[in-house]
């Protein structure tokens, strides 16, 4: 729950980053994981 409420707190909508993180996460290199972080997530395609 935390990470969902860091996503909020970071602007960004939580279902659309928790979506896109789990898409990503089976093909991410492990030494990129931080980029997935809210503080540094970008989403792959514009939202809206």
């Amino acid at each position: 729950m935390s990470l969902l409420r860091s996503a909020q707190l970071n602007g960004h909508e939580p279902h659309a980053y928790l979506k896109d993180v789990l898409t990503r996460l089976p093909t991410h290199r492990a030494s990129d994981i931080a980029t997935l972080l809210p503080h540094r997530w970008q989403p792959t395609v514009a939202l809206g």
